[in-house]
């Protein structure tokens, strides 16, 4: 990796991670100036050399009580534009958690697709590349850029915590929905390889109508294993919970939710306090700032993923693969 060629920032809403990240690539964040004016707007612009370096912002996506996805996502575009105006050979954005994802199609009539126009708002800014890890609807993601993307996966991450502790257990993944069966199995091959014995596999029934969730159906053996819930996120919790009653109705040892990104929205904290989950595991894209002390708080634990990104931004800075990266 040429580090003289290469500058990383990191937005004030995303600083820590950011200095995570830098950490591992073994340099500083390069410097770069907010400000807020009385009537709500900002500026922001780098106070580093960019001209013909290859540059990464880091900004995760999630609202908060002092930014909301909205100011969030401006601030990242303005830098952006910035940064192009300022020579910059490259521009990536590491967006950990990327806000409007989940909005990827038509549902209803005349339903928008945020996805799409957020997409074209990092191209309109000259984004060069947008690199984050595991997107509601990979295919939906992929094809909504035209500019290049990266997507990092957050399996190896979760197979490193769950192999020291399932030891002897016989283990099933369960996916808490058909659509997310895909990333569920490749969690589950990955799971299996470490372990070096088999791992079963489950899908639970889900309906979702008018916010409302449904459906109690679990496909696949889930008697007597430890259950491993995996998702691409943790909204309110409550397709967790579905899934987790399910699974110890029908005779579940211990059932573990793993999801990548951490929302904990709503009633979150209520509906994952039952005993019947034994842990919560996430990354540390979305902070779990939402989570207070209590039982949720308790059985969470969070997995850092600042080295993930960082290999990711060596690899491109180096013409290395990101896919050997995530296999490795």
């Amino acid at each position: 990796m040429n580090s003289s060629n290469l500058c990383v920032f990191a937005l004030d809403a995303s600083r820590e991670f950011g200095e995570a990240v830098a950490h591992h690539l073994g340099i500083e964040l390069s410097p770069h100036e907010e400000r807020g004016f009385e009537d709500g707007e900002h500026k922001s612009r780098p106070l580093a050399n960019v001209r013909r370096r290859d540059v990464f912002v880091v900004q995760s996506l999630y609202g908060d009580a002092e930014q909301s996805v909205n100011d969030k996502l401006c601030r990242l575009l303005f830098f952006i534009g910035a940064l192009k105006d300022a020579s910059a050979a490259s521009v990536t954005a590491i967006v950990p958690y990327l806000g409007y994802a989940r909005k990827d199609q038509k549902s209803k009539p005349r339903d928008p697709v945020t996805t799409r126009y957020v997409a074209g708002l990092f191209e309109a800014v000259g984004t060069d590349r947008v690199v984050t890890i595991d997107v509601h609807n990979l295919a939906a993601f992929q094809n909504a850029f035209r500019c290049r993307t990266e997507h990092l996966q957050a399996d190896g991450l979760f197979v490193d915590h769950f192999v020291p502790l399932l030891r002897d257990q016989q283990v099933v993944v369960v996916s808490p929905d058909a659509g997310g069966i895909k990333r569920a199995d490749r969690f589950r091959q990955r799971l299996s390889a470490a372990l070096g014995r088999p791992v079963a596999a489950a899908f639970a029934e889900k309906h979702r109508s008018e916010g409302v969730v449904s459906g109690e159906l679990i496909v696949g053996d889930v008697q007597g294993r430890c259950a491993i819930i995996i998702d691409d996120m943790i909204g309110s919790g409550t397709t967790i919970a579905r899934t987790v009653k399910a699974c110890r109705s029908l005779g579940a040892a211990a059932v573990h939710a793993a999801a990548s990104h951490g929302l904990f929205v709503g009633a979150a904290q209520q509906v994952l306090a039952d005993d019947a989950l034994s842990a919560i595991v996430v990354t540390d894209s979305v902070p779990p700032f939402r989570l207070g002390q209590g039982k949720a708080r308790d059985k969470l634990v969070v997995l850092p993923s600042a080295r993930l990104f960082a290999d990711a931004i060596a690899s491109i800075q180096s013409g290395g693969s990101i896919v050997q990266l995530l296999e490795g």
